[in-house]
């Protein structure tokens, strides 16, 4: 581990890639996992309003899309899209651009996250769902994938409950759902956003609440 004037350097998420998560940790990719298969069949019902309101966000994507910055995607569209979930209880709550330190294998890590939902009111503690936004395609510097998946690792390294972790990443229209099973971890197919595919997104968030609504049931 690299050290400045004797102290450890914490590597931030954005430096992480798949490769060294593959490296270091020993992180797999696989085909599939079962918890992924049920999680992206997930199905609900939508009111008329509800229906309406979704649509007119997904034209409003539609048009603006090819223009927007990654912060204009995330206000304009993606947090209008996740608050109709209300990912907030008593229990756990819905946090923005939070710090989430560990220590992986001797080496510290620590770096912001764009959404997580955690237990916890004033800050986050035992995390479940991971939300990590890009506009743009991966390039040199830009892995979104890989940090999400180090968010993700380093999360279940600090929980004290070990459960499967839950993510996702959204690249411009293109959504990709994650769950990372101890060293494994599994990718959906794109949802697209600007489609159809725009609904069945809702369902899978709205699913990912429910699993961590049952998680936590199962300890009381």
């Amino acid at each position: 581990m690299k050290t400045t004037k004797g102290k450890p350097t914490l590597k931030p998420f954005e430096k992480w890639n798949i490769d060294q998560l593959r490296g270091q940790f020993q992180v797999k990719r696989v085909r599939t996992l079962p918890r992924l298969e049920q999680w992206i069949a997930a199905t609900t019902t939508f009111s008329k309003g509800d229906k309406d309101y979704v649509l007119r966000l997904r034209d409003f994507l539609l048009e603006n899309i090819d223009f927007w910055n990654e912060e204009e995607l995330k206000f304009k569209f993606i947090g209008p899209l996740i608050s109709t979930i209300r990912f907030d209880s008593e229990e756990y709550s819905a946090f923005l651009d939070r710090k989430l330190p560990a220590e992986l294998n001797g080496e510290k890590i620590t770096g912001i996250v764009d959404f997580m939902v955690a237990t916890g009111k004033v800050e986050p503690q035992e995390p479940f769902f991971f939300l990590h936004e890009y506009k743009k395609e991966r390039g040199a510097n830009n892995d979104p994938l890989g940090q999400l998946l180090i968010a993700m690792y380093a999360a279940q390294s600090r929980n004290t409950h070990k459960h499967a972790m839950y993510g996702c990443y959204v690249v411009g229209r293109n959504w990709f759902f994650v769950v990372l099973e101890g060293k494994e971890y599994a990718v959906s197919d794109a949802f697209v956003s600007t489609q159809d595919d725009v609904f069945q997104i809702l369902a899978i968030l709205q699913q990912a609440k429910a699993y961590i609504e049952e998680i936590l049931a199962a300890r009381q």
